[in-house]
């Protein structure tokens, strides 16, 4: 490893901002909606304050009394799920917990990622209810209250801002003694507003014309041009796909694919470079097969939209049908809840909310909704069931094309029948030849047994081969366009609650509706629909207090790295309160008057004097407030796991800018397995064979995997905080491990950028040092300074031939690369 190598990791390890050790919201919705409800059913009869005596006693109701344990020592060992006593007991291996009968794989696997996660328990004090309290009247809380439009307020400093928002927050700083620091230098502010708005670094002829533009509308037209490429959607689309759960595939326990999933994924994508409102937005996701349209293509649109409420986590191989459908109805209710309205109604499922105003017959109001709307359905395939897909309507000329790949695909089908019934007959032929062919020697010229032999045993590799692809090609034919959504049942009803989840013990039936705590008043739902859309349009009304502030505040997030909110998926009563609370409404109120348009509030924040701000250190404001509430500087954040190999490919002058569908190479026989119609279990795919150009492609158009760790082309996902798709995050943990490190360090697929960028700058200048000053601006988007080019012309004197490359190693694997200031 060269010396400027290593001079430039010690400073990736100690940059990153270490995981924070307190609860997060993730971890709390996890143990309320798989831990609490499966102890209290299954445990806490005879392990909790409601038991007689706890047995062995163990009480399992207190986070303190499960760490300390019984007589056989502590419950569990936070971290370590095979050193855990109640792990081992429910898997039946020594102890057989609980003793009516074994807790099903899937909930034994909740219980084990629970203490791998290092058992997260919010559970506090000396009584621990065996149901939750009645929520509180928390109708008072702010996230509940009206959005008003605040005028900006007044400030001393009144040629410091660029916008309203510079106002609220210059008066905030001001209240407190404290001044904003210096603004970042052109090259910083362009580098962050490349990376924010599109995820890529900004080009050396974009640095050469924006650095050079002396026009008082220099930073407008760096904006404008930034918002309308479409690596803008490309990037925050994944935003929004870290919200749904995303994948291309079908659950976690297989892997089969989710061969319709790219189309939600590419909605997503074009429904922000089209600047769509956001309430538009929320309206085709939940109702979209509901809603009217003018167009096929509109008609297309409305219903890939609807993928929103199908791609998640869906056990496709529980046996419990019931079970299923009101898992997947929990599913679709937490995702809403979380999603559009910053809310865990899933707590609710099997009690009333424990810190929230929202009461379980709430939860039932609102499932109910979904509770008449098909999502899944059984396959003729042993226990299999599938997520349910839609036909999308086709334009003339989208019949013509298909019509066209119609013939190649039969000319090409027929191609395999004649090739595989010309190899079955020189096989036949061959065995003949064979069996009259002495196996020691031949006649003088005629063929050798052996050769024969060879050319069967190479021919029976090739008809293997031609059967499976030729039921590849039967497989996907050419066929009309589809794709995963909803629709209403034919007779929506409402729902009955499952007591403790049990879709077995039901209780009261429940109307569908509403949550009580944001309106009294909601569009009544007709008897013979199933309430999706008069849901979608209360969720985008105006009058709903949170879902324009959820929506601003993960705008606001995504930019300056953290929100007005700081808790930006839970608006409840436990979560953080802005730190603005005055600016968060106003950015509110202006999105909505502006048409829900999130281009133009992006648009307005990035253009304010806020976050031009530089990231630079200033002692009197961080006395005073150490974690930037007041937001006194720009946050410094590190590029995502997606930026960061977008951007090395980008610099190395080998992304390819292109769109994409399905991103399993579904093409290549290879590929797709199980094509039998007799199998019990559904068409399956592997990783085998990639296109040409997906190793170039930017990471959003690489295959999602939720039963494994992501394939080698997006190795970089699992070291840098990728959200799996089994979860749902507005924002990503920020975690520094040494396999970070390691991984810069060690990876071929960063040993390759390093090569390909030291050929591109070799190539584009021959002087030794306008070519660190390249290197400099395409790597870094800075000017090299003397120092740097006095080091590196030291290093690359002492370097072997490898020195331009070992170089560029060190600046990709450099601090600087790795953040975004």
């Amino acid at each position: 490893m060269s010396r400027w190598l290593l001079f430039a990791c010690p400073f990736l390890l100690g940059s990153i901002s270490s995981a924070d050790n307190r609860l997060t919201d993730e971890q709390t919705a996890f143990f309320e909606n798989r831990i609490r409800p499966l102890l209290v059913e299954h445990c806490y009869e005879c392990h909790s304050e409601h038991s007689e005596t706890p047995k062995s006693g163990l009480r399992l109701d207190l986070r303190q009394t499960v760490l300390r344990g019984g007589e056989s020592g502590p419950a569990i060992v936070p971290g370590k799920p095979d050193e855990s006593l109640l792990i081992e007991a429910v898997r039946y291996e020594s102890l057989e917990m609980p003793p009516t009968g074994k807790l099903p794989d899937r909930v034994i696997a909740d219980l084990v990622r629970w203490v791998e996660m290092g058992a997260p328990d919010p559970r506090d004090g000396t009584v621990a209810p065996a149901h939750a309290p009645q929520p509180v009247d928390g109708r008072d809380h702010w996230s509940f209250q009206p959005v008003r439009s605040h005028p900006r307020p007044a400030v001393n400093d009144r040629a410091w801002p660029l916008s309203d928002t510079d106002f609220f927050i210059l008066s905030r700083l001001e209240r407190e003694g404290l001044s904003p620091v210096q603004d970042a230098d052109r090259f910083t502010w362009l580098r962050r507003a490349s990376f924010d708005l599109t995820g890529l670094p900004p080009s050396v002829e974009e640095i050469h014309q924006f650095v050079n533009d002396d026009s008082p509308s220099a930073y407008e037209t760096v904006v404008e041009r930034l918002i309308a490429s479409r690596a803008f959607g490309e990037h925050w689309a994944r935003h929004w796909l870290d919200l749904t759960g995303y994948a291309d595939e079908i659950g976690t326990s297989n892997t089969v694919l989710a061969e319709y999933s790219w189309r939600y994924r590419n909605y997503v994508i074009d429904s922000l470079n089209d600047d769509k409102s956001f309430d538009c937005f929320v309206r085709e996701q939940i109702a979209g097969d509901l809603l009217p349209y003018a167009t096929f293509q509109e008609r297309a649109v409305n219903l890939i939209a609807t993928g929103f409420l199908v791609l998640h986590d869906v056990d496709i191989v529980e046996a419990d049908k019931a079970k299923l459908h009101v898992d997947q109805i929990d599913q679709q209710v937490a995702k809403t809840g979380k999603v559009f309205l910053g809310m865990t109604l899933a707590c609710a499922r099997c009690h009333d909310h424990k810190f929230d105003p929202i009461p379980q017959r709430d939860y039932y109001a609102v499932a109910g909704i979904f509770h008449s709307t098909s999502s899944i359905h059984k396959l003729d395939r042993g226990v299999w069931s599938d997520l349910n897909d839609n036909e999308l309507p086709e334009t003339e000329a989208q019949q013509a094309e298909r019509a066209e790949r119609t013939i190649r695909h039969m000319e090409k089908t027929a191609g395999l029948t004649t090739e595989l019934a010309q190899a079955k007959k020189r096989t036949g032929e061959l065995d003949k030849l064979i069996e009259t062919q002495p196996e020691d020697a031949s006649a003088e010229g005629d063929t050798s047994r052996d050769q024969l032999v060879k050319e069967r045993d190479e021919l029976a590799s090739r008809i293997a081969w031609l059967v499976h692809a030729l039921a590849h090609a039967k497989f996907m034919p050419p066929s009309v366009p589809r794709a995963y959504g909803v629709r209403d049942v034919e007779h929506p009803n409402d729902m009955k609650i499952t007591i403790r989840g049990n879709p077995h013990a039901l209780g009261d039936e429940v109307p569908r509706g509403f949550l009580q705590v944001v309106s009294d008043s909601a569009p009544p739902i007709p008897q013979s629909e199933s309430g999706r859309r008069q849901l979608a349009d209360w969720i985008a009304s105006n009058d709903n207090p949170l879902t324009a502030r959820v929506a601003a505040n993960r705008i606001w997030q995504k930019l300056f790295g953290e929100g007005l909110v700081r808790s930006v998926d839970y608006f409840g009563l436990r979560g953080q309160r802005p730190s603005h609370p005055e600016l968060l409404d106003y950015l509110a109120a202006s999105f909505m008057q502006q048409g829900w348009s999130r281009k133009e509030l992006i648009r307005t924040l990035v253009l304010s004097r806020t976050y031009r701000m530089s990231s630079s250190h200033s002692e009197p404001a961080h006395a005073l407030d150490p974690d930037n509430r007041l937001m006194w500087r720009m946050h410094r954040r590190r590029l995502s796991a997606e930026a960061l190999r977008d951007a090395m490919l980008d610099v190395s002058d080998r992304l390819v800018l292109s769109a994409c569908d399905s991103s399993i190479p579904l093409e290549y026989s290879e590929n797709v397995h199980g094509f039998d119609p007799t199998n019990v279990n559904p068409v399956t795919y592997s990783l085998t064979k990639w296109r040409p150009e997906q190793p170039f492609q930017r990471t959003i158009y690489l295959p999602v995997i939720r039963s494994a760790a992501q394939p080698e082309l997006a190795e970089i996902r699992n070291v840098f905080d990728f959200t799996q798709p089994t979860r749902s995050a507005g924002r990503r943990e920020v975690t520094t491990v040494p396999t970070q490190a390691l991984y810069l360090i060690n990876s071929p697929e960063v040993k390759a950028h390093a090569n390909a960028l030291a050929e591109m700058v070799t190539e584009r200048e021959a002087d030794e040092s306008k070519r660190l000053e390249l290197l400099w601006l395409y790597a870094l988007n800075r000017p090299i300074t003397l120092d740097e080019a006095g080091d590196a012309a030291i290093f690359l004197g002492a370097a072997s031939d490898a020195g331009w490359v070992e170089l560029c190693h060190a600046v990709l694997a450099s601090n600087e690369f790795l953040m975004r200031l």
